[in-house]
């Protein structure tokens, strides 16, 4: 799709949506604003619930029960995503490896407590997601920070950078964000092989966050990190959920499957709800929208890249210097310099623009100078966003 045709691009099912409406919502990301600011922070997308989930919820509501379900071997999701990875990415597993949990920050909170000890290293590439810096602050985890690289051709991981970070810190797990949250990066299978090298020489429990892999941009292509090799596999726990591309936070749901069969053993040793379970509507939400959901994704995504494009656009009309649109996510990662703002350049954003973005030091010392714009919402909403931001980069 040229960038023309991705501009002149609309759909009613993504862009009918009323400003009022979007205001009564009761989740964080419109709650969290005053009555006159556009909120593009939190990684959440203005859309509907896709029609699929809804109907599934309601079938259960109205013709089903919510009592306690039979699942004597797991939930149905095990098996659900065993097929979704053979059948999006080649990747065969078995569904007696994978495990449900509430969300995913609680799936890596468990495995960290498990994997590791308070005091350990754990390597992260940053700019990071804010959630999992602190927790691992939180955890009493030592981060060693390796950081990307900016270049002429877009965001890079430093992976010599990370090579030597790891061994010089005695590192005892990775946390990979795969594609990378905030600069929308998706690696490549030459970096993660690479990546899988240093978790090899230095015996890393990889960690692989891993939930905006179905928001990825043609010709861009996730790759499983497990799905490398065998070594790879036994050493790699994967986290998703459906809970980004179909916006489904609120239901409370994802999975992770356990390549180390020791980690997976000690996930299993104390009573099955010491670690909570998941609930009915969150398992039949995700599997409707995992089995049905393709049409209204396919839709999404040509509305998502139109919307990358616009924000490029924009930011080129302000001077700035654009080298790559994110090549995954709704989440545009670029320079505050282009709008000329101070030392707290999202609070300024909002004082100024009465728009609340996200990014600044939560995602890390490399990250105090940049700002991250979710473009998940309708046309004439983003196009708004942009026009209160432009004023700033035109003064």
């Amino acid at each position: 799709m040229s960038t023309g045709e991705a501009l002149r691009l609309s759909d009613p099912l993504f862009d009918a949506l009323r400003l009022s409406e979007l205001r009564r919502r009761p989740g964080v990301k419109w709650q969290r604003v005053a009555p006159d600011v556009l909120p593009a922070w939190v990684a959440d997308m203005d859309f509907d619930v896709p029609p699929m989930v809804a109907d599934a919820i309601e079938q259960i509501v109205r013709y089903g029960d919510l009592g306690y379900p039979e699942w004597p071997g797991g939930s149905p999701l095990r098996t659900a995503f065993a097929d979704r990875m053979l059948e999006r990415y080649g990747w065969t597993i078995s569904a007696a490896d994978v495990r449900e949990h509430t969300d995913l920050l609680q799936a890596l909170q468990l495995v960290l407590h498990l994997g590791t000890a308070p005091g350990d290293a754990v390597a992260v590439q940053t700019p990071n997601y804010p959630p999992f810096l602190a927790t691992l602050e939180a955890m009493g985890r030592r981060r060693v920070s390796s950081p990307w690289t900016r270049t002429p051709t877009g965001w890079a991981p430093d992976i010599a950078g990370l090579a030597d970070a790891v061994a010089r810190e005695n590192c005892r797990a990775l946390l990979l964000v795969n594609p990378h949250n905030p600069t929308g990066r998706v690696l490549t299978r030459d970096e993660l092989t690479e990546i899988a090298g240093i978790a090899r020489r230095h015996d890393l429990l990889v960690i692989s966050d891993e939930i905006h892999a179905e928001l990825t941009y043609a010709p861009h292509r996730h790759i499983p990190f497990a799905s490398l090799d065998d070594d790879t596999a036994a050493r790699t726990v994967t986290l998703t959920s459906a809970s980004k591309a179909f916006n489904l936070a609120g239901l409370r749901c994802s999975v992770a499957h356990f390549g180390p069969q020791r980690l997976l053993a000690l996930r299993d040793a104390p009573p099955v709800d010491l670690y909570g379970t998941v609930s009915t509507v969150g398992v039949a939400g995700t599997l409707a929208a995992w089995q049905y959901g393709a049409d209204w994704q396919e839709r999404l995504m040509r509305v998502l890249d139109r919307n990358r494009q616009q924000v490029s656009a924009a930011l080129a009309s302000w001077g700035a210097e654009v080298t790559a649109m994110p090549e995954a996510t709704y989440l545009y990662w670029f320079e505050a310099d282009v709008l000329g703002l101070g030392e707290d350049p999202v609070e300024e954003v909002l004082t100024r623009t009465g728009v609340l973005l996200d990014g600044g030091a939560p995602f890390g010392d490399d990250g105090r100078r940049y700002l991250r714009l979710n473009f998940a919402t309708s046309g004439p909403l983003l196009e708004e966003i942009l026009a209160r931001l432009g004023s700033l980069a035109r003064r």
